[in-house]
């Protein structure tokens, strides 16, 4: 996964402390200190002095004879019930197995964070290819079907918001790699009520995205088919469109009366 560096604030000791989290979680496995301290914007104590108290707090577990830090019981347990109060994947669940098994394809569930693509569910497709998505997973949101599916729909100020936390790396030959383009490109989304990924993450990789909106709107998360060009063409996932967007207005029906955050 790539790493972001921690976006330091005025938060105090509880923002540095959620930054130190989000270190080692981003590792996706257990992390030594030196790992930690390359990438911290502060000096030893106060990096040693976090994880110290992430550790008595059960937020972490340091793993001595290794000499690593990983998450830890009482940070599962928060994220879980974060997950199960606040996901859509636990309403989503039937009607993502509906889809996969409609399509043969790989179904793809997210919600936008902070600007990203944050995968909270997957079905793989009969025959599983190889690819970055997996739940749990932060991916880029202006090269990917699914973020572009949710940033076309976000109120103006929203958008303008969470283009400027874009990278606009050119993954591929035809990622979107500027402000402007992306804006060009979200509008036709608007318009067609889809977005698609043209090889734009990664090689060989396509998909046909729908916005999961509330009634009055508001983006709840989008959802996804996703296949290989070895054995989809963009076409071939376009004939997909109706049975996409009547699963996405499932889930949005089936999540009216779930109480998210803004």
């Amino acid at each position: 996964m790539n790493q972001q560096a921690p976006q330091t604030g005025g938060d105090g000791t509880v923002g540095k402390a959620l930054e130190v989290l989000d270190m080692v979680a981003g590792h996706g496995r257990p992390v030594r200190f030196g790992e930690l301290l390359a990438r911290s914007p502060w000096p030893r104590a106060t990096l040693y002095r976090l994880l110290q108290t992430l550790t008595n707090q059960g937020m972490l577990t340091f793993e001595a004879t290794a000499g690593t830090y990983a998450p830890g019981l009482r940070l599962v347990r928060l994220a879980h019930a974060a997950w199960r109060q606040t996901s859509l994947a636990p309403i989503a669940r039937p009607y993502l197995d509906a889809l996969s098994a409609r399509s043969g394809e790989t179904i793809h569930l997210a919600q936008l964070a902070r600007g990203q693509v944050l995968y909270m569910d997957k079905r793989n497709a009969r025959h599983p290819i190889e690819m970055f998505s997996e739940a749990g997973k932060v991916g880029p949101a202006y090269c990917t079907g699914l973020g572009k599916a949710m940033l076309a729909h976000l109120p103006d100020d929203e958008r303008a918001a969470a283009l400027k936390l874009q990278a606009f790396h050119a993954h591929t030959a035809t990622t979107i790699t500027t402000p402007a383009a992306l804006e060009v490109e979200l509008a036709q989304v608007r318009a067609e009520g889809v977005a698609y990924d043209r090889e734009e993450h990664e090689p060989g990789i396509v998909c046909i995205a729908a916005p999961i909106l509330a009634p009055a709107g508001r983006v709840l998360g989008a959802l996804s088919v996703t296949s290989a060009t070895a054995r989809k063409t963009l076409d071939d996932l376009a004939a997909l469109r109706s049975a996409l967007v009547e699963t996405a207005t499932e889930i949005a029906g089936a999540a009216a009366d779930w109480q998210f955050p803004g």
